[in-house]
């Protein structure tokens, strides 16, 4: 950890990153957050502030919702943010930042497989997001696959489950 280094807050909103699986019952909820767990396996060490905000699936996230995100990054002391969403309507929260959040870089990620089923792409992307947080200017990105996309200049391509550039 870099002494005197600014923290970065990682913003938890649910998403697939954060699902569990009921067994007996075949299905996917929200308990607490992996981001603890994550950021321990990954050995991070870059100092990090990580608030939840909600748990929901972002195919539930409302424009109520994304003003919270908003007046959360606006408010924090933090330079540098990290939001963990889901996948589904990430880029549509990424596009609502966009418009709303000045003089902070803010990364979205998210995982299309749950941390707990032990092959979640979802490290790699947490990872990712950290290291494109400190790296890029100011702005809001989505993070996922390796790869970092403009908010305004990005979808889910539904047919691959992956995201791309929209030009």
């Amino acid at each position: 950890m870099t002494a005197g280094a600014a923290p970065i807050a990682i913003f938890v909103t649910g998403g697939t990153f954060d699902k569990e699986y009921n067994e007996l019952e075949g299905t996917l909820f929200f308990k607490d957050t992996h981001l603890p767990e994550m950021l321990a396996l990954g050995r991070c060490r870059v100092p990090v502030v990580v608030r939840t905000l909600m748990m929901i699936d972002s195919l539930d996230m409302s424009d109520s919702g994304r003003r919270i995100i908003s007046e959360q990054c606006r408010g924090a002391k933090e330079e540098r943010i990290v939001i963990t969403h889901g996948t589904d309507t990430m880029a549509e929260t990424a596009r609502a930042l966009g418009k709303t959040v000045q003089n902070k870089t803010i990364v979205l990620t998210g995982a299309m497989i749950p941390y707990k089923f032990g092959s979640s792409d979802g490290l790699f992307n947490l990872g990712s997001a950290l290291a494109f947080v400190q790296t890029l200017p100011h702005g809001v990105y989505i993070a996922m696959n390796g790869r970092h996309f403009h908010w305004n200049n990005v979808r889910k391509n539904k047919t691959t489950g992956e995201f791309e550039e929209i030009g």
